[in-house]
C-alpha cells in the first residue's frame, strides 16, 4: 500500500513535469515568433517608406532650408516646417535688412562718402572779405546745414554746440559734386529708405532705412490712409521746435512739440501721381507727452511703426534731427508707394 501510494505521486510528478516543459517550450517559441515578426516589419518599413520619419536625437539640432539659393536656420524644438516656406520668394536686401551709412558723412578720416569733404576752420577765408567768418558762413558757402557741421566738429551726435577755434576740422557737402536726395516711403512696411544721387556720376547710394509712422486707416482715400501716395518735393519753410515753444495748431495755441516733436519738414509740391495736395503735409518727429511717472515731458514712440497721424510722416526723435541736419540744404524728394519696389529713384547703385 505504502508503495503505490509511492508509485503514483512519482507518475504524478513526471506527468507535471513533462507538461511544465512543454508549455516553457511554447512561451519560447511565441517570443521568438514576435522578435521575427517586429524585425520583418522594421525592415519592411525600411525598404519601402524610407528614412522620412527617423527620429531627431536631439530636438535643438539646427535644420537648414534651402530657399531659392539662400539658407536659413531653425530648431525643431522652436519652428514648426511650414510648406508654404518653399514657394515664398527670397527677401529683397533692402527689405530683409537695415542699412546705415550716415557716419560716413560726418567721419573726418575714412571710410568716407566722396559727397563730403573736410575742411580745417579757419576765420580768414578768401570767400568772406572785412570780417570773420564763422560756422555760419561755412555752412552757406558750402550748401550745408549748421546742424550737420556741428555733429562732424563735435564728433558725436550733437547739433546744437557750434564752438569752433582755428585748426578744427569737420565735413562739408563738396561743392564740384551735384547732389539730391531721395526719401522713398514704403506706406505697407512703415519703413522709410534715404538716399543721395549724384548727378554728375548718376551714382545712387542709400543712405539709411528709418521705421515710420503713417496716417490712420481711411478706406476712402486712395492709399487705404490718410497718409497719401505719389512723389513730392520737400520745402524749405522747415521748423526746430523746442520745449516751451508754442505755436497755432488746429486753431488753438500748443506747444508745438507735443505734436511735432523736434523738427518739421513740410512736402512742397506735387510731382507725379499724387493723390492729395502737398498743403499740410510734413515729415516731423514724434510728438513729447507728460509722463507721470517721471513728472517730464519725453518722446512718445507709440505710433512709429503705426498708422495713427493725421497724414503726416513720423519719425523718432533722433532719426529726424539726423535727417533735419542732412537734407535742409538740399533739392530732396519723396515718395510714397504701397511696395519700395515700385519708387523711381533716379541713378544706379
Amino acid at each position: 500500500m505504502a508503495y503505490f501510494v509511492t508509485d503514483v505521486t512519482g507518475a504524478m510528478y513526471t506527468k507535471n513535469r513533462s507538461m511544465k516543459m512543454s508549455f516553457s517550450k511554447i512561451l519560447a517559441f511565441m517570443a521568438v515568433a514576435l522578435f521575427s515578426l517586429v524585425l520583418i516589419v522594421g525592415l519592411f518599413k525600411k525598404a519601402f517608406i524610407g528614412e522620412k520619419n527617423s527620429p531627431i536625437t536631439d530636438i535643438n539640432d539646427p535644420i537648414e532650408l534651402q530657399l531659392d539659393g539662400e539658407y536659413i536656420s531653425t530648431t525643431t524644438a522652436t519652428t514648426p516646417f511650414n510648406e508654404d516656406i518653399v514657394s515664398r520668394p527670397p527677401p529683397v536686401a533692402d527689405e530683409s535688412s537695415d542699412v546705415d551709412r550716415i557716419n560716413e558723412l560726418f567721419n573726418l578720416g575714412m571710410p568716407k562718402l566722396p559727397i563730403v569733404e573736410t575742411v580745417t576752420y579757419t576765420s580768414r577765408v578768401p570767400w568772406k572779405r572785412g570780417a570773420a567768418a564763422w560756422v555760419v558762413d561755412y555752412a552757406n558757402h558750402y550748401k550745408t546745414s549748421r546742424h550737420f557741421i556741428a555733429r562732424s566738429l563735435n564728433k558725436k551726435v550733437d547739433y546744437d554746440t557750434q564752438n569752433v577755434t582755428n585748426g578744427d576740422k569737420f565735413n562739408v557737402f563738396r561743392k564740384d559734386k551735384d547732389v539730391d536726395f531721395h526719401l522713398v516711403v514704403d506706406i505697407t512696411r512703415s519703413k522709410l529708405w534715404f538716399y543721395y544721387h549724384d548727378k554728375s556720376s548718376d551714382e545712387r547710394v542709400l543712405l539709411k532705412t528709418y521705421p515710420v509712422g503713417l496716417g490712420r486707416a481711411d478706406t476712402m482715400k486712395a492709399s487705404g490712409i490718410l497718409t497719401p501716395i505719389g512723389k513730392y518735393s520737400l520745402g524749405d519753410k522747415i521748423a526746430v521746435y523746442r520745449p516751451g515753444y508754442k505755436g497755432i495748431y488746429n486753431g488753438e495755441r500748443i506747444e508745438m512739440m507735443t505734436v511735432f516733436g523736434t523738427r518739421w519738414i513740410p512736402f512742397d509740391k506735387e510731382i507725379s501721381e499724387c493723390t492729395e495736395p502737398a498743403k499740410g503735409l510734413g515729415i516731423h518727429g514724434a510728438p513729447w507727452v507728460w509722463n507721470e511717472k517721471t513728472r517730464r515731458k519725453e518722446e512718445s514712440l507709440d505710433g512709429i511703426g503705426e498708422y495713427d497721424s493725421d497724414g503726416c510722416i513720423r519719425l523718432r526723435t533722433a532719426d529726424i534731427e539726423e535727417l533735419f541736419a542732412i537734407v535742409i540744404t538740399k533739392p530732396t524728394y519723396i515718395q510714397l508707394v504701397k511696395d519700395f519696389r515700385d519708387a523711381d529713384v533716379p541713378g544706379v547703385e
